[in-house]
């Protein structure tokens, strides 16, 4: 049983990653919403203000889930680090999409990040299967934003 100083290290470790993420994401869109403006979209291309919507949405889930985990018990070695390869992948797709104007290589990282995020739930079900079920809208959205990515690709 985790003592109560145990229990606030790992939610503040928890919350500061999820914000970590979520902050240099941000900076890297915010430096390509100009050429992200510019660039021919589908027109069923979702609409600009969902984005951030379902961003926040999802970092909110996966941080109740997680302090909700780790609060009772240690999150396995192996789901840390695929949480911590989908973080980082999820900050490259931003640096190399927006900041460095690349749909191709976008395309192929946001394919990687695709891929390590239904590990990443497939790993959760194993484990806690409500969570898993709770965070599915994460790997959707990711699908979402890889087909939008190549959409963008195909028509840039």
């Amino acid at each position: 049983m985790k003592t109560n100083k145990q229990k606030i290290i790992s939610y503040v470790v928890i919350i500061a990653s999820i914000l970590l993420v979520a902050v240099l994401g941000s900076v890297f869109v915010n430096l390509g919403m100009d050429w992200f403006g510019s660039l021919n979209k589908p027109s069923e291309f979702v609409p600009n203000f969902i984005i951030p919507v379902m961003w926040t949405l999802i970092y909110g889930i996966f941080a109740v889930v997680l302090c909700l985990w780790v609060g009772n018990e240690n999150l396995t070695t192996k789901t840390k680090v695929w949480l911590i390869i989908n973080g980082v992948l999820q900050v490259l797709w931003c640096l190399i999409f927006f900041a460095f104007n690349q749909t191709l290589l976008g395309l192929i990282t946001i394919v990687l990040l695709l891929i390590s995020a239904y590990i990443l739930i497939i790993d959760i079900y194993k484990q806690k299967p409500i969570y898993a079920y709770v965070c599915a809208i994460y790997p959707v959205w990711v699908s979402i934003a890889t087909t939008l990515n190549l959409a963008l690709w195909i028509l840039n």
